[in-house]
């Protein structure tokens, strides 16, 4: 299975030394070698760094010197049972909704979630988790548009 670090804090928060131990457990001390990613937000602002392969590269290295300071750091190491080893099926997924980014990672398999509708939130990837994350913002928007013609 995949592994996740989720991070929220108050106050911009450096993620450095949590980076430094999840980072070597994507291939290097680990066996999650299929791809790694990294979301961090600055006020409203986001950079993702991700890619389909392990995290010992010029790019991981980057991330892990890079001074970040964050109020969410959502970081995954992927250990792939479904989906090509391609960047669009690389987590985390960002979306935009209400002029917000939103960012979701996910660990395990889902069952049954080609039946869920997406709306405007069309998967780019084949990835099982992607879909849901478009199912869940569709359904975000679609309740809020259902409650602001009842309310």
């Amino acid at each position: 299975m995949c592994e996740l670090l989720v991070m929220t804090a108050s106050v911009p928060t450096d993620i450095n030394f949590s980076l430094s131990g999840l980072i070597p457990r994507g291939g290097q001390t680990g066996q999650h070698k299929d791809g790694w990613g990294i979301t961090f937000y600055e006020g409203r602002g986001w950079r993702t760094f991700k890619e389909p392969k392990p995290c010992q590269s010029p790019i991981a290295r980057f991330v892990q010197e890079y001074p970040i300071k964050s109020e969410a750091v959502i970081a995954h190491i992927r250990q792939a049972n479904r989906g090509d080893l391609l960047l669009e099926n690389t987590h985390p997924f960002t979306r935009e909704l209400w002029g917000r980014n939103w960012t979701y990672a996910h660990n395990g398999q889902l069952e049954g979630y080609k039946k869920l509708p997406v709306g405007d939130y069309r998967p780019i990837g084949k990835k099982d988790s992607e879909w849901v994350f478009c199912w869940i913002l569709y359904q975000l928007a679609e309740n809020a548009l259902k409650n602001r013609k009842t309310g």
